[in-house]
């Protein structure tokens, strides 16, 4: 594996992969801060040369965190279709960018060989490519999921109703719901993030979501973001979840500072098969965001992509509904602005994609990063033209009880006016029904949350 070359009459060696993945990133405030960035753009660009050379075996064969110490690594490895990557093991990374890119590749090629890549491999021909690029190949892919219904067609944008309150006040969420619903939003899922993490309080959320529901027929699912082990309990007790959530990171010291580990997802996954209220096959919704594993001091030195690749690996075990990259939420000790925010959120989408899950953004950003609404309307645009699955939806994009800059109701609603996007079918009929929608567009009602009241 050659590890060296020649830029610019400058000689550059790495001292092994981990280096390389790590160095031929895009710039990130995070890999910065954990010391394994690229020192200048001729670094990157030496590495860049040199990832584009290696094969698809290289990566296979020097792994950056081995099975045999992360149950991480054991799942991505465990999932490799060992035929599919025979046929492609001597592709070099820049050969598999040019695959995925061609004209003549379409979703069925990319689904296929996609079984026979590892998160690593998938990180590293992310980091061969372009803003265009990352768009392009991202909208080739489509994958379908339900749960109570389907989302993720080719010309269907979904909306999380993020209906969150900073007491966990049931009138108030259900206030900020109606406006999500007013305007079309909530048919990817009814998702609240819970301020009191206990059994009785999920537990109440989620009677509460379920009512609303029922009461309106309304074609969707609801979940509350709150601990796995807390929705396992609420389960038990008889709440209505209709899939089950937990964040995710890339490593399996980093999901141990989650308060996690396979075998707990392992357990949370035949639970909510057997007693959760979905119809499923899909019954798992999880977040992922680049940072996390660094924030634990769980990184072991690789690079903030590759590990959100290996999150994707993890998640895919579990053949969620939704997944969800929160993609600025963390700060700009790791997405420094907005430009590192809009690549993430291109990166992320397509990693998710490449690994066939149904991959929404959280496209937001926190009040003490250099960023705006308009840097989030920008990468709204092109992740809708990627063909992201679903996006969140706050009441006037300003998260009040987890404090930070999201998308709105409206803005979603614009998204699929614009970029000629529909909601879910089965959502889109309930929404023709109430009087909210006609013709693939809003009526005058629409933004009016008194019809429910």
């Amino acid at each position: 594996m050659n590890l060296t070359t020649r830029v610019l009459g400058k000689t550059y060696q790495f001292l092994n992969l981990k280096e390389v993945m790590a160095k031929a990133n895009e710039e990130k405030s995070g890999d910065q801060l954990a010391g394994i960035a690229a020192e200048d753009a001729k670094e990157r660009m030496a590495a860049k040369l040199i990832l584009s050379d290696l094969t698809l075996a290289d990566i296979r064969d020097h792994p950056l965190l081995p099975p045999e110490t992360d149950e991480v690594s054991r799942v991505i490895e465990d999932a490799v279709n060992e035929k599919i990557f025979t046929e492609i093991r001597n592709w070099s990374i820049a050969e598999l960018r040019e695959y995925i890119l061609g004209q003549q590749t379409g979703n069925d090629q990319i689904r296929r060989i996609s079984r026979g890549l590892t998160s690593e491999m998938v990180a590293a021909v992310t980091k061969l490519m372009s803003n265009l690029d990352l768009v392009q190949a991202a909208s080739k892919i489509e994958v379908t999921t339900h749960c109570n219904i389907t989302i993720g067609q080719r010309g269907v944008l979904s909306g999380r109703a993020q209906p969150n309150h900073p007491t966990d006040s049931i009138p108030g969420m259900k206030a900020a719901l109606y406006e999500a619903l007013s305007y079309g939003i909530g048919d990817a899922v009814i998702g609240i993030n819970p301020v009191i993490d206990s059994a009785d309080s999920v537990k109440n959320i989620l009677l509460a979501t379920k009512e609303v529901m029922e009461k309106w027929n309304i074609p969707t699912q609801n979940c509350v973001l709150a601990h796995i082990k807390t929705q396992m309990k609420a389960i038990r007790q008889g709440a209505p979840a209709d899939m089950v959530f937990q964040s995710l990171a890339g490593t399996e010291a980093g999901n141990k500072a989650f308060g996690i580990d396979v075998a707990l997802l392992d357990e949370a996954n035949d639970l909510v098969r057997r007693e959760g209220t979905g119809t499923g096959p899909n019954l798992w919704y999880f977040e992922t965001g680049q940072g996390s594993e660094l924030s634990a001091e769980a990184h072991h030195g690789i690079d903030q992509v590759t590990l959100e690749a290996r999150c994707y690996g993890l998640a895919r075990k579990y053949k969620p509904f939704i997944v969800n990259t929160v993609v600025g939420f963390i700060g700009p000790e790791y997405l420094y602005d907005s430009k590192q925010v809009i690549r993430a959120g291109l990166e992320d989408h397509f990693m998710g994609k490449l690994q066939q899950l149904p991959m929404g953004v959280d496209v937001c950003y926190t009040n003490h990063m250099k960023a705006d609404q308009n840097d989030m309307d920008n990468l709204a645009v092109l992740l809708s033209a990627a063909g992201v699955n679903y996006l969140i939806g706050v009441a006037m994009a300003d998260d009040c009880m987890l404090n930070y800059q999201s998308t709105s109701y409206h803005d979603i609603a614009t998204l699929r006016e614009t970029m000629r996007l529909r909601p879910a079918t089965e959502f889109e009929i309930w929404l023709n029904r109430m009087g909210i929608m006609e013709n693939g567009r809003l009526t005058p009602m629409a933004g009016d949350p008194t019809m429910f009241m």
